[in-house]
């Protein structure tokens, strides 16, 4: 059987957020993005309504939301984004929000994610970085799945898109010690399983949700300096620099950042395709699980595609949150 080529785009590495949608008219479209208060998840939501969306910021401090809705009211000429709360470590403002949540749905950004340089728990016991970056948004997903499908109705499909990252490649998902339990911590183990996570997300969210004409698909920005790297250990900022001096990423802007996340989001080659992970506005090209990411900076692992692994981390996330 001959391999399926991956889906391209007209958009490159330098590609910028503005330039995906500028053809886009996003009028009527309601989206939701995690993570907006900051960073990538300010620019996409920036450039979203630009383009005419309703967007919603989800975050977990209001009083930076309120300001970034401000910012972005002045930049886009008075349309102003609405703010909600959402803390993905903490399952009750999840359920608030899909409580408060009224109408159709069309497009989640599931753009949030922590990086720690220890060892965190949730009140459950859950290793954080897991618990926020992949059961947060899953939960937030599945809560929103009635609104997302009425979406889908509406407008001929609806969208998630689920931020992940070159770290992925660093390791699949240990099903025997999801939590680090047993094992010793790495903090950058722990986050690569949970970007792996995001990925595996949009595979099996796509294969159950297409009925419904809902896909989902993972994006990688690239290499962007935001507040996400806080937390790093010296050990994670060595390791970072490394990264770069080897030429395995150059540093993108912010508005080169959000343009992959664009992409998924808008462009047609998208719209009812799911289960595929981006990197530099295409779809990424597959690589062995063995592969070195210095060799394949710009690939996916098998792993974090595999549809058996998908279905099994749905499973076992799910079993978690019900618990």
């Amino acid at each position: 059987m001959t391999a399926r080529a991956p889906l391209s785009t007209s958009f490159t590495a330098t590609s910028t957020a503005d330039e995906v949608v500028r053809s886009a008219d996003l009028a009527g479209i309601r989206a939701i993005v995690t993570g907006a208060s900051s960073g990538i998840g300010i620019e996409t939501a920036r450039a979203l309504t630009a383009a005419g969306a309703e967007v919603t910021l989800a975050v977990r401090n209001t009083a930076a939301g309120d300001a970034v809705a401000g910012s972005i009211e002045s930049s886009t000429g008075g349309i102003r984004p609405r703010g909600i709360r959402l803390d993905l470590a903490d399952r009750a403002t999840a359920t608030s929000l899909v409580a408060a949540w009224s109408g159709p749905l069309h497009l989640l950004v599931n753009n949030a994610g922590v990086v720690t340089s220890g060892l965190e728990r949730t009140r459950e016991g859950w290793e954080l970085q897991f618990a926020t970056n992949h059961l947060g948004h899953l939960a937030l997903a599945i809560g929103l799945h009635r609104a997302l499908a009425d979406g889908a109705c509406e407008r001929d499909g609806a969208r998630i898109v689920s931020v992940s990252s070159t770290a992925h490649m660093r390791s699949g998902i240990d099903f025997d010690d999801l939590h680090f339990e047993r094992r010793s911590y790495d903090p950058q183990i722990a986050y690569a399983q949970s970007k792996t996570a995001n990925s595996l997300f949009a595979v099996e969210a796509t294969r159950l949700w297409a009925s419904d004409g809902i896909v989902a698909n993972a994006v990688n920005p690239g290499g962007v300096a935001t507040g996400l790297q806080r937390n790093f250990t010296a050990q994670q900022k060595q390791s970072l620099d490394a990264a770069e001096a080897a030429g395995v990423f150059t540093y993108k802007t912010v508005q080169q950042g959000a343009a992959t996340t664009m992409v998924a989001a808008v462009a047609p080659q998208f719209a009812h395709s799911g289960g595929h992970y981006l990197d530099d506005s295409q779809e990424a090209y597959t690589v062995p699980n063995n592969a070195d990411l210095a060799q394949h900076p710009h690939g996916v692992k098998e792993w974090a595609l595999d549809p058996a692994v998908a279905e099994r981390l749905w499973a076992v996330s799910t079993n978690l949150l019900h618990t």
